[in-house]
């Protein structure tokens, strides 16, 4: 019986016989550059694999050394070689590519010229604008990233290799604000006044408060304090809102009399903290809320959310 086999075709026909080539980015000062774990796709801290990105500041220029080698005893004309360095925001659940802010490049060797063996290029980004932190969220991703393009004609795809690199914005403190305080209750039930020292924090910050009970009439099992990190991607109608408990912990076991005061103290720099984004690019926000929880003895939830504005003292 005659059998038969489905036919492969390459991906690129007129690709074949064309020499390959690998493209390589080394930044300088690598080895010694602090790096930082971002998940290697959206997905906040929920991601299972992360990698280590080059951190740099928003302020410091982007340097380094593309290198291209070609298979041995092969020569490899090109029509353009390029590199960019891009400031994207990436949302999963659109089929975009993307929304560029920032785009700079480099035209390394221009279209007609040939390459044999390992060819290396430098490229410096010095005065390209960073304006905004990299984020890697459940919803959203701001990313930067140098972008690599070797073009080879019609008749074969491009070469193109990719380098994220992770930037972080250090601001000068914000004015000294005045404490929060806030009265929330049910009427003639519960009476609660919450005060926090203050509304603004960086990211090794500690908050410190006290919970001041003031008229107590349910069964209060246990009280918790967490902190909330709340993405708001889009606009309008196309708004979409997701939101993540970072940490919490109990701050009081067993029922509270009236005239009882709980004290707080929240210290900051163990948790996978962020500055506060304010409608970036008019494309998403990330806010952080402490949120107050009472538990009463038929697991009924009282809470009251409270917004802090995170910020960074300094990189790293």
């Amino acid at each position: 019986m005659l059998s038969l086999r489905p036919l492969h075709i390459p991906q690129n026909l007129f690709s074949f016989g064309v020499p390959s080539a690998e493209l390589r980015i080394t930044l300088d000062g690598d080895l010694k550059r602090a790096k930082i774990k971002a998940p290697c796709a959206a997905g906040g801290a929920e991601s299972a694999t992360t990698r280590e990105l080059p951190l740099f500041r928003d302020d410091e220029p982007v340097l380094g050394v593309l290198t291209v080698v070609v298979d041995a005893g092969k020569r490899l004309e090109h029509t353009g070689l390029k590199i960019e360095l891009l400031g994207l925001i990436e949302i999963p659940h659109e089929r975009s590519a993307g929304y560029e802010f920032t785009s700079s490049v480099r035209e390394l060797e221009a279209s007609g010229a040939a390459i044999e063996g390992e060819r290396a290029f430098a490229f410096d980004f010095g005065q390209v604008d960073k304006p905004h932190e990299s984020y890697y969220g459940r919803s959203v991703r701001l990313r930067y990233v140098l972008r690599s393009t070797m073009t080879r004609g019609a008749y074969a795809s491009s070469l193109i290799h990719e380098q994220d690199l992770w930037v972080q914005r250090a601001v000068p403190p914000p004015p000294v604000d005045r404490s929060i305080k806030m009265e929330v209750g049910i009427e003639d039930c519960l009476h609660i006044e919450f005060e926090y020292d203050k509304s603004r924090y960086h990211l090794k910050d500690v908050v410190i408060g006290k919970i001041f009970f003031l008229l107590v009439r349910i069964k209060i099992k246990h009280m918790e304090l967490a902190i909330l990190r709340r993405e708001s991607v889009g606009s309008g109608t196309q708004r979409h809102t997701d939101s993540e408990t970072v940490t919490k912990f109990e701050i009081m076991d067993g029922a509270p009399v009236k005239g009882e005061s709980v004290p707080v103290r929240l210290y900051l720099a163990p948790y996978a903290l962020t500055p506060t984004y304010r409608n970036v690019q008019s494309r998403f926000s990330v806010k952080y809320f402490l949120n107050l929880v009472l538990v009463d003895e038929e697991d009924r939830r009282y809470f009251k959310q409270q917004e802090i504005i995170l910020w960074r003292k300094a990189v790293g």
